[in-house]
């Protein structure tokens, strides 16, 4: 899993396990020392805009510590909707229920259950009040 990380993030909020990061919008210098001093980071990824936009002297201290920058787009909104609910709509989806049927059983709207068929490939999930990139 990748954890998304925008500059209002507090580092605290980032599990201590995790070894890839997304960065959204460009992140100020001492940021990314506190991030890469408390994490062991394989992978920092960001879209070609927030690559442009970061400082010369943040990208080398990235590089410096052995951590891969990787140019990734992840466009979209993420789902809100808890990843159990997701699975358990796509598996009664399979079992050929209707989309009433399945908003009946899980609680959810039928134009959530709808939606989250059609999207049900989408690589973002949103936990809380954090953005998790699936793999």
């Amino acid at each position: 899993m990748k954890y998304s990380l925008y500059p209002e993030t507090e580092i605290k909020n980032i599990p201590a396990n995790a070894e890839k990061i997304h960065f959204v919008r460009p992140i100020k210098q001492e940021k990314v020392l506190e991030l890469i001093k408390k994490r062991k980071l394989t992978e920092i990824s960001l879209s070609a805009s927030t690559l442009k936009r970061l400082k010369p002297t943040t990208i080398e201290l990235i590089k410096k510590k052995g951590i891969e920058i990787k140019q990734d787009s992840h466009r979209g909104r993420a789902i809100e909707t808890d990843f159990d609910t997701i699975l358990k709509i796509i598996e009664l989806k399979k079992d050929y229920l209707s989309t009433r049927k399945i908003a009946k059983q899980t609680g959810k709207p039928k134009s959530t259950v709808y939606y989250l068929l059609k999207y049900a490939n989408r690589d973002k999930i949103k936990k809380k009040k954090q953005t998790i990139y699936l793999e």
